[in-house]
């Protein structure tokens, strides 16, 4: 099998990899964008159909915080290609942006796909070559070995980018099948584990009609740490916006705790209580405070157990969880290739001349914003530190 030279070469063609191919292709180097899939960014479109949350605006001490004990190496990242940053380019694409009530930005149009299209252009403009059905399958001495659609091939670039993902939603790409060709070549990688992630529930037959509804205007409590948002009831146990932020803790371990009246204190909650006729039944009098009956389903399944008055566990209500679900089933994971195996510029210290990106790195971070803005930020640092190379 011939050797092709090139060079440059990014494997992985989601927000990571699309970038540092830009930014690559922008400083002067010929690149070659290597995916396996049969179309580019395919995570990306799929985040998109819930509206395509790009980042979110915040001041910078929160911002960061969000990155938890990452923060401190992903710092530079992030204050060079931020929140504004973001914003910037995808108007730069031709696609506004607006910024909701909770400080998360959206594309106008509230889709992954006209960005997406606008992105491949100009990245087509820039003389990018787009390889697709090109699955990596690991080195052969100093070259990079590939399963195409015309059989094996191996490249040996001067300067490589791996920017393929993690270990979730395998079907779109993301299958952490490269750990052990690097963990061969003395990377350090952490252990992937779930974050942003559903937990397992074991329900009782009678929560079986509430599959599928969302439990609206509750607060959700782990490990310090409280959420306000929704959540869904599901035959698998719990998932949304509202539980994810708390995953970390809750894999970890921490219980977890509802208040499912937050805009109400304990003492009015009481007092709304004692008014009530004598005589009724529990859910007639939760429904008369207000709880949707997916919420008052809820209160029953975990709090009529504990007996005694509703008003001591109504704002602290424990559900009782079974583990998170599966690793292939979160939107993101943590665990991956470990700070100490890179420069500061994202090169692996033992590959000169490979540079990495994107959920490979070993972070994580809440849904909101952050996965992409990060995904995005550490794309372009790596591909412009590549580009410097050699």
């Amino acid at each position: 099998m011939m050797t092709e030279t090139l060079d440059a070469l990014v494997i992985g063609a989601g927000p990571a990899g699309l970038m540092a191919a830009e930014a690559l292709a922008s400083a002067g180097r010929s690149v070659v964008l290597a995916e396996a899939k049969p179309t580019p960014a395919r995570k990306f479109l799929m985040a998109g159909k819930s509206g395509l949350n790009l980042t979110k605006v915040e001041p910078r001490d929160p911002f960061l915080g969000a990155y938890a004990e990452a923060a401190g190496w992903l710092r530079p990242m992030l204050d060079a290609f931020g929140p504004a940053e973001v914003q910037d380019w995808a108007r730069s694409l031709g696609q506004e942006v607006f910024t909701g009530s909770t400080g998360r930005v959206f594309p106008v149009v509230m889709k992954a796909s006209p960005l997406l299209r606008s992105w491949l252009g100009q990245l087509d403009g820039l003389g990018v070559d787009l390889r697709t059905r090109w699955r990596w399958t690991g080195f052969d001495g100093d070259a990079l070995t590939f399963a195409t659609p015309d059989g094996a091939r191996s490249i040996a670039p001067q300067v490589t980018v791996l920017a393929l993902g993690g270990a979730s939603w395998a079907r779109l790409g993301s299958d952490g099948i490269w750990v052990p060709w690097l963990r061969d070549k003395g990377v350090g990688l952490a252990g992937w584990q779930p974050a942003n992630v559903g937990f397992r529930v074991v329900w009782s037959s009678q929560m079986a009609r509430f599959f599928g509804q969302p439990v609206k205007g509750a607060a959700l409590m782990a490990g310090g740490l409280r959420q306000r948002g929704e959540f869904v009831i599901s035959a698998k146990g719990i998932e949304g916006g509202g539980l994810y932020p708390l995953s970390r803790a809750l894999r970890e371990g921490a219980a977890l705790w509802v208040d499912l009246l937050p805009d109400l204190d304990s003492a009015a909650l009481r007092e709304r209580l004692n008014r009530q006729r004598k005589g009724e039944t529990l859910p007639n009098r939760l429904r008369k405070l207000g709880l949707s009956p997916v919420a008052v389903a809820l209160a029953m399944e975990f709090g009529r157990p504990l007996g005694g008055d509703p008003a001591d566990w109504l704002k602290s209500l424990p559900l009782h969880l079974d583990g998170p679900r599966p690793l292939d089933e979160a939107i993101s994971v943590a665990g991956g290739i470990t700070a100490a195996s890179l420069t500061p510029e994202l090169e692996l210290r033992s590959l000169p001349g490979v540079f990495v990106a994107g959920e490979m790195l070993d972070w994580e971070a809440p849904t909101g914003g952050y996965l992409l803005t990060a995904c995005l930020a550490t794309g372009l640092w790596a591909g412009r530190a590549a580009a410097r190379h050699g």
